[in-house]
């Protein structure tokens, strides 16, 4: 039996723009007027498929950029603001007209647009590229790596960012050149949403913003769950077992991501069944057979530019020959999803979840 729960998502979730899996290769047979979140139909408007385990083939999803939705127009904040950061760092920010925030993931950019303090930011890190903020200068390089110069080139009134970015030594040289660094939680999960939204408001001077960011996206990643569960199996029998790989061909890198990584508790909150746990994976460890065939995923979640640096699925099983063992290298079952979204935990938290639902139990709406 499915869970049959009502509930709908709401309207600030619902995309203003529709979107279409056609030049991916994938049909659509949904007519215009289902709701959709970043383009992808509401879990709660499709129906699973009968046997989830039988669907063959590779859904690669684009989700399209929501407009940003601030909590607050032109919002002043309360300064000096004084926190302790994640760090346990006493920083104290005076100055909040020229920020840069930066993270692997995109995510602490996103939630400073979000406190209606989108003008106000000076650069971006690569992750960071929906249009609001697209022209904004990067001061990463070769990837995600951050360099010093292009940052301090910007003059800086407040960084907010995180450990996932590096070398750690620019970050050091900035601090040491006078501009106040908040280090938030690196560790992204539908768990700590509002708590790290909560921090970067903190730190802006506009704390009462950040709760109530916060508490807007827990309320939207709860309905989003509520409308998820309407698809997904009771039974975690039933449920598909899920892996989440992450990879880079071009530079040999190929990780499995499991307990504690965050990877858990997105396919487990997408209604997916993290195997992780139960092979006893944790955290991101160099995938390799072994680990793939004890695990025996249905399905592979990967991020797209990933995917596409090891050559598509050909490349992936060429390179884990071990992999068409398990039903998801049988069936080739890989989900992949834009890199600066699939784990980055933050705003657009809902749509993710709900697309990869769509995307284990009623591929076929897509």
């Amino acid at each position: 039996m499915f869970r049959k729960r009502t509930g709908s998502i709401r309207v600030a979730l619902i995309a203003t723009v529709a979107f279409s899996l056609t030049a991916c290769g994938v049909a659509t047979g949904l007519g215009g007027d289902v709701e959709r979140i970043s383009g992808i139909p509401l879990a709660s408007e499709v129906s699973a498929i009968e046997d989830p385990r039988s669907f063959r083939g590779e859904l690669p999803l684009q989700l399209v950029d929501d407009p940003v939705e601030p909590v607050a127009a032109d919002p002043v904040p309360e300064l000096p603001a004084v926190v302790t950061d994640n760090q346990g760092t006493v920083v104290e920010v005076t100055d909040v007209s020229r920020i840069l925030p930066l993270d692997i993931y995109g995510t602490l950019s996103r939630i400073v647009y979000e406190l209606g303090l989108g003008e106000n930011v000076i650069g971006r890190d690569i992750s960071s590229s929906f249009p609001e903020i697209a022209d904004r200068p990067l001061v990463t390089q070769d990837g995600h790596q951050l360099n010093a110069e292009a940052i301090l080139a910007l003059d800086p009134s407040v960084i907010i960012t995180d450990t996932s970015l590096g070398p750690w030594d620019v970050i050091l040289q900035v601090r040491d050149a006078g501009v106040p660094v908040v280090v938030v939680d690196s560790h992204r999960s539908p768990g700590n949403v509002e708590e790290l939204t909560g921090a970067v408001g903190a730190a802006l001077g506009v704390p009462g913003l950040g709760r109530e960011l916060g508490e807007r996206t827990r309320a939207q990643i709860a309905e989003a769950e509520e409308s998820i569960a309407t698809i997904t199996p009771e039974s975690q029998t039933r449920q598909l077992r899920t892996v989440f790989l992450y990879a880079r061909g071009s530079a040999g890198v190929y990780y499995m991501f499991g307990q504690d990584s965050g990877a858990d508790e997105l396919i487990t909150a997408a209604g997916g069944y993290d195997v992780s746990s139960e092979v006893g994976w944790k955290g991101a460890k160099p995938a390799n057979d072994e680990g793939l065939i004890a695990a025996q995923p249905d399905v592979i979640i990967m991020m797209n530019k990933g995917l596409d640096s090891v050559g598509g699925v050909d490349g992936l099983l060429e390179k884990f020959p071990a992999m068409a063992q398990t039903p998801a290298g049988a069936n080739r079952r890989v989900i992949s999803m834009n890199d600066d979204l699939v784990l980055s935990f933050g705003t657009r938290t809902p749509a993710v979840l709900n697309a990869l639902a769509v995307a284990l139990y009623a591929p076929d709406a897509l």
